[in-house]
């Protein structure tokens, strides 16, 4: 069993696991090179031996326990016939699509667009030995954000209008709900050890929406994929004080806090399951004492819990590599 596995299958404390979203990506000179020459970003996520290859670049640099398979969330509607470009200087853009079709989209024609994405996880597996594979995808309401605003909600997003026809999104939430299952399932056959789902913009929804649109579809998701054996970890980023109720309603293997939540918060209200991440990407940027202090500050609240050490939200493309380099030495010179 790997080291990520042991903490959260059986909630080991006694080293914490270490691995970082993003890991795989700009900041490494080697991923820039690879980007370079290929332009079209969501044709790099469909070639099985460049996603190996990027997916194993963090692992040879770095001494860390998992590796997180190089992808993205909008694979899910690329598969579903949506058009998806990646603009330099402004991010992902999308085209229409008829949301009536998808409930009846067939799930093979979907499993032959995104087939290399499994591809790449089942050459990936082949080269790690104890490192832990961990497979993704994006939760319904992330994905639902991106289908209809066909952009990042960063760049202009209308909150307000956006629930107009709330019958008509929980039911287009429920058919994107099937394409999540059948995408994590596909990866867990290819040889995903543990599963992450990322709802990143979460954190848009009102308070008096978060139930119905972040924690009850993830609560469906994940109490299905349970049944398939390899742990979830679940990240829902940006909903604050309702991690409490995320946590006890969801019940993930183990639950991805963000740079908002207070560590020592976190520690009471998470029913006794494993934590993950936690510390802001910034801090990378800073000096190194902080970085040492705020590194220290996770490890300490958590020293008597089942803890895997890994950022907020992901690796900024301005950290420099040796920065990871050091965290990972520093936390273990801590652990070890």
């Amino acid at each position: 069993m790997s080291k990520l596995s042991d903490c959260i299958i059986n909630k080991k404390i006694s080293s914490k696991p270490i691995w970082f979203m993003r890991q795989a990506g700009r900041y490494l000179p080697e991923f820039r090179k690879i980007r370079k020459e290929n332009k079209d970003f969501i044709k790099l996520c469909l070639n099985p031996d460049l996603v190996k290859e990027i997916t194993l670049q963090p692992i040879s640099r770095f001494k860390l326990d998992a590796a997180i398979i190089f992808s993205d969330i909008l694979i899910i509607p690329y598969g579903l016939k949506q058009k998806v470009e990646f603009k330099k200087g402004f991010g992902p853009t999308l085209g229409e699509i008829e949301f009536e079709k998808i409930g009846n989209f067939n799930k093979q024609d979907f499993i032959n667009r995104v087939s290399p994405v499994y591809k790449g996880i089942e050459k990936t597996k082949k080269k790690l030995k104890k490192t832990n594979l961990i497979g993704f995808a994006g939760a319904p309401w992330t994905l639902l954000v991106y289908m209809i605003n066909k952009e990042s909600p960063k760049k202009s997003f209308n909150i307000r209008n956006f629930f107009n026809d709330e019958e008509r999104l929980l039911m287009l939430m429920l058919k994107i709900e099937e394409f999540i299952y059948l995408h994590l399932k596909k990866q867990i056959e290819a040889g995903a050890d543990t599963i992450q789902i990322f709802d990143s913009w979460a954190g848009l929804l009102p308070e008096n929406k978060i139930k119905k649109f972040c924690i009850d579809p993830t609560q469906r998701l994940v109490e299905k994929l349970k049944k398939l054996g390899q742990p979830i970890i679940c990240f829902p980023r940006g909903i604050n004080k309702k991690y409490e109720e995320f946590c006890k309603i969801v019940k993930p293997d183990c639950i991805s806090i963000d740079y908002d939540i207070e560590p020592s918060w976190i520690l009471e209200k998470a029913s006794g399951i494993p934590i993950q991440g936690g510390l802001d990407p910034k801090i990378l940027l800073g000096p190194i004492e902080d970085l040492k202090k705020n590194i220290t500050k996770y490890i300490s609240t958590f020293s008597n819990y089942p803890y895997i050490f890994n950022l907020g939200h992901g690796v900024l493309p301005e950290t420099k590599p040796e920065t990871i380099d050091f965290i990972v030495k520093f936390i273990r010179e801590k652990n070890d």
